[in-house]
């Protein structure tokens, strides 16, 4: 790291020396950089702040002194004088309409351009209108630094989303280096954010309220598409039952599944969407209307105590509780009707995962097995709700090979390929891990 003085002249705001021989006057290119990238957005009316992961990882460790002086210190260039290829921003597409001005400016003050867009996730459920473009990511050049600035988009299930940078064929590879983009590799999911100006090396910026919170979402913010294409194709094969009764018990289910995401998220336990959910989600981007329930997964390390009596107060009595934290748990509440939530808590070993069933009348324990997985985002009945990102093989572990053919008869002890024998609860412990209600 290299920190230097610089002088605040009356004419030029913050100016910095250049030293020949020194490393000063790289550093402070990179200011100058952003400086000029800021005067461009704000002369433009842009509203735009800062997401990018080093600066916020280090304006997070000083965030109360930057709180308490607005105006910021004036002893060193700390933040955009560090070395690095690339600053990100983020712009909030509401608030972006005239691109092409904004591209005449930048290059009259030296920048080289590149948009990136692609098709718009929103619309693709519709077939009339998928197709349609926007805009996803802009990176501004100038000498050996870069802007990267994401697009966000608001989505349905009220959260944000930023697209994939996928280079068409005719771009120049070697524009700027890609492979240490930070944003982009895949596309992202984030809360919405408050935001709060603070003055960093003379410039201000927005940035968000709290900066760890956003770095920490940033880290598991991958998020998959539902699968609308496949779903189209699966509902020409088997046309989608639109009976009163399949429209209401879908209603019931996604509300059940808004009300659990809700409770869960208000302990901080992560979920996702499991078994016949999660079959719902990635075969037909829908409820499965004659699966009767909504299935959730998480991982035992992530149990709450809390869980039981929370969702009690959200109005789901439990219904039945089989097995322990250390074995085999799983909750089941009654929602509206006769729809049920059922949550089963997944342990984790060295190669592989589980979850345990219970049969109530005979106590034999069953063991369901999975390839490890990690969790993604993805968008399903207006929610922002986790999922397996390696769906394919969650799924064909619990349904086989020909999941894409709808079964109704289904027995949870039998019927899945990944289900194995494992023992019988000692009737002493059936009290405790036998209870129904």
């Amino acid at each position: 790291w290299y920190y230097y003085k610089y002088y605040l002249s009356p004419k030029n705001g913050a100016v910095f020396p250049k030293i020949k021989g020194s490393k000063t006057g790289q550093d402070s290119s990179r200011w100058h950089v952003v400086r000029k990238f800021l005067g461009l957005v704000s002369s433009h009316h842009i509203s735009v702040h800062l997401i990018d992961p080093l600066l916020l990882g280090l304006i997070a460790t000083d965030l109360e002194q930057l709180r308490a002086s607005p105006e910021g210190s004036h002893s060193e260039c700390r933040y955009f004088c560090a070395p690095r290829d690339f600053t990100t921003f983020a712009l909030l597409d509401k608030t972006w309409k005239l691109e092409m001005g904004l591209f005449r400016a930048a290059e009259r003050v030296g920048f080289q351009w590149l948009k990136v867009q692609s098709k718009d996730p929103r619309l693709e459920g519709m077939e009339d209108l998928s197709g349609t473009e926007i805009p996803l990511h802009y990176i501004f050049r100038l000498a050996n630094h870069a802007i990267h600035m994401v697009v966000f988009y608001e989505r349905n299930g009220n959260y944000l989303w930023h697209g994939q940078l996928r280079l068409k064929r005719h771009v120049d590879r070697k524009f700027v280096p890609f492979r240490k983009l930070q944003f982009g590799h895949y596309p992202g999911a984030y809360e919405k954010l408050e935001l709060q100006s603070v003055s960093l090396d003379g410039l201000t910026v927005q940035i968000p309220k709290e900066p760890s919170r956003f770095l920490e979402e940033w880290s598991h913010s991958r998020f998959i598409e539902c699968r609308y294409r496949e779903a189209r194709s699966f509902f020409q094969l088997y046309p989608d039952d639109m009976s009163l009764s399949a429209v209401e018990f879908r209603q019931k289910a996604k509300t059940l599944l808004h009300l659990a995401a809700m409770t869960l998220n208000s302990l901080g336990v992560r979920f996702w969407l499991s078994s016949g959910t999660c079959l719902g989600w990635y075969r037909q981007c829908n409820i499965i209307p004659y699966s009767k329930d909504v299935d959730l997964g998480i991982f035992v390390k992530d149990y709450n105590p809390d869980i039981i009596s929370a969702f009690q107060k959200a109005g789901l009595p439990l219904k039945h509780k089989f097995g322990k934290v250390e074995d085999s748990l799983e909750l089941s509440f009654q929602g509206e009707g006769d729809v049920k939530l059922d949550i089963f808590f997944f342990y984790e070993e060295d190669d592989h995962v589980w979850n345990g069933g219970t049969q109530a009348k005979s106590g034999k324990k069953f063991k369901y097995l999975f390839p490890k997985f990690t969790l993604c985002w993805t968008e399903f009945v207006e929610l922002k709700v986790r999922v397996p990102c390696e769906t394919l093989q969650y799924i064909e572990a619990n349904y086989g090979k020909d999941w894409k053919v709808p079964v109704k008869q289904w027995d949870w002890k039998n019927s899945p390929p990944n289900v194995q024998p494992n023992g019988i609860w000692p009737i002493d412990e059936w009290e405790e891990v036998i209870q129904l209600y």
